[in-house]
């Protein structure tokens, strides 16, 4: 038995292996995945001294545990939350190191909602159409952790990011999606336009990796007839029948058959995935004004 592996000790609510996902297959039916936050994530591998491309471990709000099989240097970014090793406190967004058989805590988030775990030489689980991610949506990649399971390591790299600590976007107060109306939003009312970028929603508890689902006024629709499946890209704004705006995340469905209001621009993503339940997100359009609706 390999001593480059890592026994999960305790789970977490949801901790799935990610890395920059699998773009390109969406023909395929298949999502991009990925970690939801990819900046936390390359930092997390910068400080462990990893590639940026290494796969590592997202937590969702309560943390796990880890008991390496070797000695190795970690690194915890994303959600600010308390880590100890063995008991005792360390650092969160600096490299750790922590000894073989010694019990690396990742504690509950304390702002934001996902930690990124990255461990020197990454995990190494066997890759799935070029990717180690967990694919919520079609099932594809590792399955979530549960405790007791091992992971595989990689071998390290022979250089450490030469830093103490490593500044990082602190979790958002408020959600702010700059958004491109369309491609229909000719689907909805004027009335629903204005609402749309001049009202607060709040991210609703329902959220997870495959969307953000937002809770506020419901967007009338102009057109009532059935609208044929189509493509779906990261970050689009699907309404669904209740009216209440869906934001795609990383393991959205390659196709829908609800009308898509707007796009919200890609670099807002990862804000997204660290605003909890009940933080007010706001929709501004980056072009002059919504289109006033029509058949």
């Amino acid at each position: 038995m390999t001593d480059r592996a890592l026994a999960v000790v305790r789970a977490g609510a949801l901790t799935t292996v990610q890395d920059r996902g699998r773009p390109g297959h969406a023909h395929l039916g298949v999502p991009r995945s990925g970690a939801l936050d990819g900046p936390a994530a390359a930092l997390a591998n910068r400080l462990a001294g990893n590639p940026p491309d290494a796969a590592v471990l997202e937590t969702t709000l309560s943390g796990c545990s880890l008991r390496p099989r070797s000695t190795v240097t970690v690194a915890v970014t994303g959600a600010p939350c308390p880590v100890a090793v063995d008991g005792r406190p360390a650092a969160w967004g600096a490299p750790v190191r922590v000894r073989a058989g010694s019990v690396l805590d990742v504690g509950a988030a304390v702002r934001g909602v996902r930690a990124y775990v990255a461990v020197s030489g990454g995990i190494a689980v066997e890759p799935v159409l070029g990717s180690r991610s967990t694919d919520l949506l079609s099932g594809l990649g590792p399955a979530p952790l549960t405790d007791g399971a091992v992971l595989p390591l990689g071998t390290p790299g022979e250089r450490l990011a030469r830093v103490d600590a490593a500044p990082q976007p602190a979790p958002p107060g408020e959600l702010v999606l700059r958004v491109t109306p369309g491609p229909r939003d000719d689907w909805f009312t004027p009335e629903a336009l204005r609402l749309f970028t001049s009202r607060a929603y709040h991210v609703s508890p329902a959220s997870n990796r495959i969307g953000l689902r937002t809770a506020g006024p419901a967007l009338s629709r102009a057109r009532h007839d059935e609208l044929p499946s189509e493509g779906m890209v990261l970050g689009a704004v699907q309404v669904p029948p209740d009216g209440t705006p869906v934001v795609f995340l990383a393991d959205h469905p390659t196709t829908g058959g609800y009308p898509v209001i707007a796009v919200a621009h890609p670099a807002d993503l990862p804000a997204a995935a660290q605003s909890p339940p009940g933080t007010p997100v706001r929709f501004i359009a980056v072009r002059r004004g919504l289109r006033t609706g029509g058949a």
